[in-house]
């Protein structure tokens, strides 16, 4: 059995380029033409680490394309969620953040500071293995997302929290 593990730097930078290397050949058999502006979308979420929203992969791409509008970033990343090439994770309370990792896995949010980080848990995976429905609903697919705080989190409030001295007993008055 797999073991439960987060998805490292490596393994998203190997599947970046594996997806980068495919994106134009599936945006032609789809019937979706290949612009500038769809290769830097698909290049700033697959780049970045932390599922950013849309606001965020729109300050990427106008890094090298200063016209994009926000509203065609909007489009774009609406479009590649229809087709597979995104998914979309609305976390609660939060603005819709987008992720170009589009395989088989699930997400740790760290409730403090929001970041959201890839998990794979085959265990999770096999107990709707072979399912299309759930009672009345058609299974679509299975994204799990599990609230944590993070190590770095961890360490900022370990030492905004005061520790507690023993004090000197008051002498009777």
């Amino acid at each position: 059995m797999r073991e439960l593990r987060l998805v490292d730097r490596r393994w998203r930078e190997s599947y970046s380029v594996q997806r980068l290397g495919e994106f134009v050949a599936r945006c032609r058999q789809r019937g979706i033409a290949v612009t500038p502006q769809r290769l830097a979308v698909v290049q700033a979420l697959l780049a970045s680490e932390n599922h950013p929203s849309a606001d965020e992969i729109c300050v990427a791409v106008r890094r090298k394309h200063p016209h994009v509008s926000s509203a065609t970033v909007h489009r774009i990343l609406e479009q590649f969620c229809e087709v597979g090439e995104a998914r979309k994770v609305t976390l609660l309370h939060d603005v819709a953040r987008y992720d170009g990792n589009v395989e088989r896995h699930h997400h740790v949010l760290c409730v403090r500071c929001r970041r959201v980080h890839d998990i794979e848990i085959p265990e999770v995976d096999k107990l709707l293995e072979g399912r299309t429905s759930l009672g009345q609903f058609a299974l679509l697919r299975c994204s799990l997302e599990i609230e944590a705080l993070c190590k770095r989190c961890q360490l900022a409030e370990k030492r905004s929290t005061p520790t507690s001295t023993p004090r000197e007993p008051e002498a009777p008055g």
